[in-house]
């Protein structure tokens, strides 16, 4: 029972993360991701000291203020400090995720949390974190409860606003000319994007977070160019992730985080290699098949 939770927990994060991924990937906008889930450390820990709980929403709320600081600051950099894109992420995110070691160094007493907590989470104990409400009943594992309202969450985003991520991410011109803001919904995503990994910080850490946002639609997009297939397709390769990893770690006797992220660059490998329209291999073939049509048409 206690593994299926933990597969259940991992597979709803890998969804969530999958969805927003595949817009970020064909917005070349993947270190972005990297960024806001490092960087709302400090928005979390801040919260706490404020409100002096550990309540969700809370968290959800400082840390979505500071996943929207991290994209107006990447782009402040970038758009009027003339710096590179790469190099406006890497300043952003190093800088407010060290004021973050630095809250829980200096509040280590008065905060529960931890470096350690939020790189690499501890998706494990799962299953003994109780959400057990004031009457005494127990609900069962609050990450789960957690992961699944966000995936409902992030599933609906998607499924209400397709038509203005689909034109803003393909093209922002005409997105703009029929008055859609385009700023209005680089915001909005990069919103989701912080909800997302704050609340999965404390399960999966921010590294998994990452991969998962990161490595199934970029093995999705390597076998197809459709968006609808590709957002279908990233979810598969999120749940495979998860599940495949788990057992891996299992068999290993491993980090199940580390494990998961690990199959799904295993995934992404056998995607580059063999997908029958972008892989290593089919290109070299094409590639090889020309160059004979070329010589037999010269001979």
């Amino acid at each position: 029972m206690n593994d299926l939770l933990i597969i259940l927990t991992a597979s709803f994060v890998a969804i969530s993360c999958s969805l927003l991924g595949c817009f970020l990937v064909l917005r070349k906008m993947t270190m972005v991701a990297d960024a806001i889930s490092h960087a709302v450390l400090p928005g979390i820990v801040i919260a706490f000291l404020l409100s002096g709980s550990r309540d969700s929403m809370v968290m959800l709320a400082g840390a979505a203020a500071f996943g929207i600081l991290t994209t107006f600051l990447i782009e402040l950099f970038h758009l009027k400090g003339g710096l590179q894109s790469d190099a406006s992420i890497g300043v952003t995110f190093t800088w407010l995720f060290a004021l973050g070691v630095i809250l829980i160094s200096v509040f280590a007493g008065q905060v529960d949390l931890d470096q350690d907590c939020v790189l690499y989470g501890e998706i494990a104990y799962v299953p003994i974190d109780l959400w057990i409400t004031k009457s005494g009943t127990i609900m069962g594992p609050r990450a789960l409860w957690i992961s699944a309202i966000v995936m409902l969450l992030i599933i609906a985003f998607i499924l209400l606003a397709y038509k203005e991520l689909y034109l803003t991410t393909f093209d922002p011109a005409f997105a703009a000319a029929i008055g859609i803001s385009t700023t209005l919904w680089h915001y909005l995503l990069m919103s989701m994007v912080s909800l997302v990994s704050v609340a999965s910080f404390e399960s999966v850490g921010a590294i998994l977070v990452v991969a998962l946002i990161v490595t199934p639609p970029a093995t999705a997009y390597l076998l197809t160019r459709e968006l609808k297939k590709m957002l279908i397709l990233s979810v598969i390769i999120g749940v495979i992730t998860s599940v495949g990893g788990f057992y891996l770690a299992y068999a290993l006797d491993g980090s199940i985080a580390g494990a998961m992220a690990t199959v799904g660059g295993i995934l992404f490998g056998l995607a580059f290699l063999f997908s029958p329209t972008d892989g290593y291999i089919s290109r070299f073939r094409r590639k090889t098949n020309k160059a004979a049509m070329i010589n037999a048409l010269q001979e």
